[in-house]
């Protein structure tokens, strides 16, 4: 059977009120016989309606699925290598399985569902406690990324981690950089490395604010060396001094210059040359690694659903903020710590507005809806826009333009290999490619060109961060993630056109990550507020 399985239908995350909530259950599992006893059990039942998801990759470590049930009805489903549209009544899609009665699930019904769901599982070893998050690269890859960055390190690198957040607003997220060479998620750690070693400085706990944050790791737990893949862990109060020495037979201290505490450091070490660690980090961090481009397909996988589950609840009367807040329920229940960005949601005139997140227009009909949003898996992040009709059909006009950006989105992806550059003048220029299309097919409502309504750049690397640090001017290479994402935005026609993917560059060409996502405006016609 086929490693990955995508059973969609009819996707409902705008619940009404007294409608059934939505359960989720994960699994992450090395079982290896799990598709084999999934795909033999004829007894496998789910809850299938206008609402539910389910995306499962077996024969490989994960399973998951994600339950969005209103009214749902049971139905009797065998887990096979293909596609299937599931439904009920005489509109039921072709792939559609007999329905085992007509009533509507009560929670008895859903208690039945889990119960069975859950001894099933039981009894193949594969249950893990909720939430889980993503899994994250392992130990070993955290110490070879330390190691390769060490090789050419002609000084002294510091870094320091994210502080616990003062602000109830927010959640603690790692300093990406730090994150990449540590992979720690705790607050208020520090790296410090040379050519020959390297020490993680943790600070101490504090039952107090344990109480409030949870249990934190000492340097003086047993278990630290192993919970973070360093051998040389020390309190975070000897950082300063381990500095001073450190830098001794140094001449140069690397460090980012954006970190406010790093930089106090620095002052103790007036004499001493500075350097910018972003830029050796990013040398790394720009092409990644089989691992990271893993945690990437998962961000895109979740998030092409979280499109797909909206598009058919879009119609006139909705807020922006509804969809923008679906989008987010949807990702974050497949697996995703948070949104990679704030989405977008423009509507109508905020169509052409480029980062617009305010999301607070009711949609109207005839609108067309510019929905840019990512979820974010295991601090890895995806870019995923597309522009939809909110009445279910584009008009004339809104066919024309969409058409012209569709256009010219496939001749650059079309153009994507090593040795392209995203943007430039020359030849090699993915930015030229799509200029030059949108610039020789159609006018506005004066007869000019288009070109002058495509107003941003092409695309940008995306990794830990939906913009990840990254020239656009450099050659591509093998491993680097990308966007392509051109636009047309007609202010005098209220009318914005985007569309997104995120794209693995490979050694022959590319890899559209997102392409599970219809563009072609036939299919996303016959999606909309279905």
């Amino acid at each position: 059977m086929n490693n990955r399985i995508e059973i969609a239908n009819d996707a409902c995350p705008l619940l009404e009120s007294g409608e059934l909530g939505r359960p989720l259950v994960r699994h992450d599992t090395q079982h290896p016989s799990f598709a084999d006893d999934l795909d033999g059990h004829a007894g496998f039942e789910s809850l299938i309606e206008n609402g539910v998801h389910i995306l499962a990759e077996l024969g490989g470590s994960n399973f998951h699925v994600g339950i969005i049930a209103r009214t749902c009805l049971p139905l009797r489903t065998h887990a096979s290598g293909r596609k299937e549209e599931f439904g009920r009544g005489p509109n039921a899609g072709e792939g559609a399985r007999p329905t085992y009665g007509t009533r509507s699930v009560t929670a008895n019904g859903i208690l039945w569902f889990v119960k069975r769901a859950s001894l099933v599982l039981i009894l193949t070893g594969l249950i893990l406690t909720l939430p889980l998050w993503g899994e994250g690269a392992s130990s070993a890859e955290y110490r070879a990324r330390r190691a390769e960055l060490r090789k050419p390190l002609d000084g002294v690198l510091v870094l320091f981690g994210a502080e616990e957040p003062s602000d109830l607003h927010d959640r603690f997220f790692q300093e990406p950089n730090f994150f990449y060479l540590t992979g720690w998620q705790e607050p208020g750690a520090a790296l410090v490395m040379t050519g020959a070693e390297e020490i993680l400085f943790l600070p101490p706990r504090h039952p107090h604010m344990e109480a409030y944050n949870g249990r934190t790791t000492s340097p003086e737990d047993k278990d630290a060396a192993e919970k973070s893949g360093f051998e040389k862990i020390l309190p975070r109060a000897a950082l300063e001094t381990r500095f001073l020495r450190m830098i001794e037979s140094s001449a140069k201290i690397y460090a980012l210059n954006v970190d406010a505490t790093a930089q106090k450091l620095i002052r103790l070490a007036a004499l001493h040359e500075t350097a910018s660690a972003a830029d050796l980090i990013t040398r790394q961090r720009i092409k990644k690694s089989a691992a990271e481009i893993d945690l990437i397909r998962k961000a895109t996988d979740a998030t092409v659903m979280a499109h797909r589950s909206v598009w058919k609840q879009i119609q006139p009367g909705l807020f922006e903020y509804q969809i923008a807040a679906a989008m987010a329920d949807t990702y974050e229940q497949l697996g995703c710590e948070r949104s990679a960005y704030a989405p977008i949601v423009g509507s109508g005139p905020n169509s052409i507005l480029l980062h617009y997140a305010a999301n607070k227009r009711k949609i109207e009909a005839g609108d067309v809806i510019v929905i840019d949003a990512g979820g974010e898996y295991s601090g890895y992040a995806t870019d995923v826009t597309r522009t939809i009709p909110a009445s279910g059909k584009f008009t004339a006009r809104q066919r024309e333009i969409y058409g012209i950006v569709l256009a010219a989105q496939k001749a650059a992806i079309a153009a994507v290999k090593p040795g392209m550059k995203l943007r430039g003048d020359d030849a090699a220029s993915l930015q030229k490619i799509a200029m030059n299309y949108i610039n020789t097919h159609g006018k506005d409502l004066h007869g000019e060109p288009l070109g002058k309504y495509y107003v941003h750049g092409l695309g940008h690397h995306v990794g830990l961060e939906v913009h990840d640090p990254g020239s656009f001017d450099v050659p591509l290479e093998t491993g680097m993630v990308i966007t392509i994402e051109p636009g047309i935005y007609i202010p005098e026609e209220a009318l914005g056109v985007r569309i997104e993917d995120t794209v693995l560059v490979t050694a022959t060409g590319a890899e559209v990550l997102s392409s599970a996502l219809p563009k072609e405006a036939e299919e996303i016609e016959g999606l909309i507020g279905k």
